[in-house]
């Protein structure tokens, strides 16, 4: 997904490397969805999606990065997170996309309830070469 960042912005980075850092991702990006003024609702959907993300890339990345920021596409804006890691890959897609399946340890969402809560989101991965999830929510 080629991500728009607002006005050539560049996005800010979080590491994710242990449990604290989880929390740091989310209050980034729930400053960043107060900031584009998403709804109530709309913020707690994307920070949740988020937060599951950043667990993900935790706990089966073995930790990763993750580059949040404002977005901009004709003339709409949202917010936009990029989660990355360098850890095993998603074997199974559609498996891993299914709603319901987890692997445990996280929200119990999964990447299906994941993507259900944004308004787009790509998944690259491939077994031994790690996983980068992308999400945006536009303001409504």
């Amino acid at each position: 997904m080629n991500i728009p960042w607002a006005g050539g912005q560049e996005p800010r980075e979080q590491g994710i490397a242990q449990n604290d850092d989880v929390v740091r991702a989310r209050q980034q990006v729930r400053a960043y969805a107060q900031q584009c003024r998403l709804s109530l609702v709309d913020q707690t959907k994307f920070i949740t999606a988020a937060s599951e993300l950043a667990r993900n890339t935790l706990v089966y990345g073995g930790g990763g990065q993750m580059r949040s920021g404002l977005v901009e596409r004709d003339g709409r804006r949202g917010v936009a997170a990029v989660f990355e890691d360098s850890g095993p890959g998603i074997p199974d897609i559609e498996l891993a996309l299914t709603d319901g399946w987890t692997s445990g340890g996280g929200l119990g969402l999964g990447l299906s309830g994941a993507r259900r809560l944004v308004d787009e989101f790509d998944l690259d991965t491939e077994a031994g070469r790690g996983t980068t999830v992308s999400i945006v929510k536009w303001a409504r």
